[in-house]
């Protein structure tokens, strides 16, 4: 089984509520990957969280420390928080390229998987922002400059369009709410489509394996029947398995 780095899928919520005359703010965190990191643990892997805000400041900085993964999941956390570490940032100091680092990674041998979301590929108003860099480089798909969602409240139903260990026996996907538009590589193996546009996508980069999967990993795009079909977590688990080339 697959030793997992998923960056990402966690955001800090603020509100305000006003009752009368007062008003008052609470702060929360919260979670968009419960579900698959307990999926994921149960099936066998063994999963590192490392939650959005603590991205910039804490993934991987070398080699060596990525070495302690088979796979990397972006999920749903844009290029900035790569790149713009407080030292850079804050204090003007160059430091290392985390996106360059981890497509060194990947061609040596490395796994990445990217799952669709407001901060990912191009993303909301394009401000994920991973055309033209080394992460696009190594996925097996072309990421737009601008904003790529396709929003779709009606649902739509993903397809298999060939054979493939992924999803292979896995029966009928429910339905899912949107997705993010890209264009597959001519070395890219698209496996499965939604609304005859790319869904599933995987590749080689050097020595390494990558996976583009265009939608949510939990809503709004995966919708409630996705979140509840019996073969969420074994889905996911079978990307992983197929990244570690296990």
């Amino acid at each position: 089984m697959a030793k997992i780095l998923l960056a990402g899928e966690s955001w800090i919520s603020t509100t305000t509520e006003y009752k009368g005359y007062d008003s008052f703010t609470s702060t929360k965190l919260e979670i968009g990957c419960t579900k698959l990191l307990a999926d994921l643990r149960q099936l066998g892997h063994e999963v590192t969280h490392l939650q959005a805000h603590d991205v910039p400041e804490h993934f991987p900085w070398t080699k060596a420390e990525l070495n302690q993964y088979d796979v990397v999941i972006l999920s749903d956390i844009g290029s900035n928080s790569l790149t713009l570490a407080n030292q850079v940032f804050a204090e003007g100091r160059p430091t290392v390229n985390r996106m360059e680092l981890l497509k060194q990674w990947v061609l040596d041998g490395g796994s990445l998987m990217m799952a669709g979301g407001y901060l990912s590929f191009g993303g909301f108003e394009g401000k994920a922002h991973y055309h033209n860099t080394p992460i696009e480089d190594i996925l097996p798909v072309k990421i737009s400059a601008s904003d790529d969602r396709f929003e779709a409240p009606q649902g739509l139903a993903p397809q298999e369009v060939q054979d493939n260990p992924i999803s292979e026996g896995l029966g009928t996907f429910p339905s899912l709410l949107g997705y993010q538009q890209v264009t597959v590589k001519p070395e890219g193996t698209m496996l499965m489509t939604i609304n005859d546009d790319p869904l599933l996508v995987t590749g080689k980069a050097g020595q390494g394996r990558t996976l583009a999967y265009m939608t949510d990993i939990a809503p709004h795009w995966a919708s409630q029947d996705f979140m509840a079909w019996q073969y969420y977590g074994e889905f996911f688990s079978r990307c992983s398995t197929w990244l570690a080339q296990d």
